[in-house]
């Protein structure tokens, strides 16, 4: 019985076909190699039996191969122009030592980026549970170009912080989503109020100052390039 010899291997190669065509210049990209730029807009495969490319020559190839496109145009809110923005702040009266000093690094951050006292309106709710629905209705309102939500919710010995806190931010989302404008999610959800004091003008920084940045960037946004 004859034995049966196993057929020579072809091994398969990347090779990019050179087309010179005028219709084709257009879309084609450069591949360098050997000193000099060759257009090509298709690759293929070839067998041979000297081994195969180098892997970072087969990775440039095909990285040149890609057709590069136009700029992509990105935008962006402004930090510098708030004056003539209209801005609501929704405070939560619960927690009042913290909420308050989150309210003044709001406030104090808006006159800093040239937001005047009057286009600042603050409304203040019993809690934060409450907040959202006050929200939404400002939002609908058309008076404002953001809103601004400030709380503080505190963990205790039951459950009622979990509650509290996932209804507050579903609340603001949902406010900001009916509405089409933007409000903001300043509420404090904390495991004590040593954490609370930090973050309200503590070592933490303050976090209402950080909530008014996003408002202005938000409603500059929203005025200028989204409506």
């Amino acid at each position: 019985m004859k034995s049966l010899a196993s057929p020579p291997c072809l091994r398969l190669i990347p090779t990019a076909h050179r087309q010179l065509s005028s219709r084709q210049s257009s879309s084609a990209c450069y591949i360098h190699g050997g000193g000099s730029a060759n257009k090509s807009n298709n690759l293929s495969f070839s067998s041979s039996a000297s081994g195969f490319a180098s892997p970072l020559a087969v990775e440039k190839e095909l990285r040149s191969s890609f057709i590069q496109t136009a700029a992509v145009r990105h935008v962006t809110g402004s930090l510098i122009r708030g004056e003539g923005l209209r801005f609501a702040i929704v405070v939560a009266r619960f927690n009042e030592v913290v909420t308050k000093l989150l309210l003044e690094g709001a406030i104090e951050t808006f006159k800093k980026y040239s937001v005047r006292e009057e286009d600042i309106e603050v409304i203040w709710v019993p809690g934060s549970f409450e907040i959202g629905v006050v929200a939404q209705n400002l939002g609908k309102s058309g008076k404002f170009h953001a809103v601004l939500c400030i709380g503080a919710v505190i963990r205790g010995d039951t459950t009622h912080y979990d509650a509290v806190a996932n209804s507050a931010a579903s609340g603001v989302l949902s406010a900001g989503i009916n509405s089409g404008v933007p409000c903001i999610f300043g509420v404090l959800t904390c495991e004590d109020m040593d954490q609370a004091l930090n973050r309200s003008g503590g070592k933490a920084g303050n976090k209402g100052a950080e909530t008014a940045l996003t408002a202005l960037e938000m409603a500059s946004l929203f005025e200028h390039h989204l409506n």
